[in-house]
């Protein structure tokens, strides 16, 4: 039978970079993980194991390092750009560059002595940037994932749907938890003079998430995400759409009637943290006239 070769690329994955600037005695890092993903003229290379058109992976991954030296790391998204504008335009045969990022956060320790050079691994999210470039349209999209919250009351569930399957009770004061995994796309057309402040934006961004979660009194947890994602939209004019997968954290009251223990909400109750199973709630929120780009499935971004 015959065959046709489909989409493809490659690329050099998970390259580990830390990026030390030295402003006197105090320290800055950048600690990023880069994925380099290229396509193009690439069929001869699959059909007859021509390599004319292929830029070695090994390659990508020097000038992943050569930029990080040569133009420093401003924000991942910055980043991200040089590189894509760079594999597409130096190479006639690579039509489109994808480059992904995941930075790892690190807070300052106050040093004993001279300088502030030391510093802690942050154990909260990992922010994530996927920056695509295929000669003339820029697609940029930033987000977060890891990060976990949590509120211990003004969280209800109830009025669901019961059948004969149905055991859960229903709840007017639970605690709501969730890993909070999040992607917000741009609609920044690559003009350099419009370009996001990126950190400020990631910043901001993640400010207003947080501070819909913690203000909104939730029926669900997909309400939640809707507000979430609908005062990001309202605040932030730079974003055209943003999409979440929430695993809802489920905590269950612990019976306790065995030992003659009430575990009651109103006076401080105990509960069993169950890591899985779990509900998975998934959903984009868009500014209105725009289509949904990011795709659903997270882990494809």
């Amino acid at each position: 039978m015959p065959t046709i070769l489909g989409q493809n690329q490659y690329g050099k994955a998970e390259n580990r970079v830390v990026k030390i600037t030295r402003d006197g005695a105090t320290h800055h890092i950048k600690d990023l993980n880069v994925s380099v993903s290229l396509s193009g003229d690439m069929d001869e290379v699959h059909l007859s194991g021509s390599n004319a058109n292929v830029l070695p992976t090994d390659t990508t991954k020097n000038t992943v390092y050569a930029f990080a030296k040569e133009y420093g790391i401003e924000s991942a998204e910055q980043f991200g750009i040089h590189l894509a504008r760079h594999f597409v335009t130096s190479q006639e045969p690579i039509h489109r560059a994808r480059i992904r990022i995941e930075e790892y956060a690190w807070e300052r320790i106050a040093n004993s002595g001279e300088g502030e050079h030391s510093f802690v691994r942050k154990g909260q999210e990992t922010r994530l940037a996927q920056i695509t470039f295929d000669g003339s349209s820029w697609e940029v999209v930033s987000g977060l994932k890891d990060l976990t919250v949590l509120n211990s009351t003004d969280s209800e569930f109830w009025g669901f749907v019961k059948d004969r399957y149905t055991t859960l009770p229903e709840a007017h004061d639970r605690i709501l938890a969730t890993d909070i995994s999040a992607r917000w796309r741009f609609n920044w057309s690559g003009d350099e003079g419009e370009m996001p402040d990126w950190d400020a934006s990631y910043e901001q961004t993640r400010r207003h998430l947080l501070e819909a979660f913690a203000e909104t009194y939730s029926l669900s947890l997909q309400q939640t995400l809707h507000a979430m994602g609908a005062r990001i939209i309202e605040h932030r004019g730079e974003i055209d759409e943003i999409r979440f997968s929430l695993p809802n954290k489920h905590h269950f009251l612990v019976d306790l009637a065995p030992f003659a223990l009430k575990n009651d909400t109103a006076d401080g109750a105990v509960y069993f943290a169950a890591d899985r199973p779990y509900g998975l709630i998934e959903a984009t929120v868009l500014r209105d006239g725009r289509e949904a780009r990011i795709p659903a499935d997270l882990t494809n971004l």
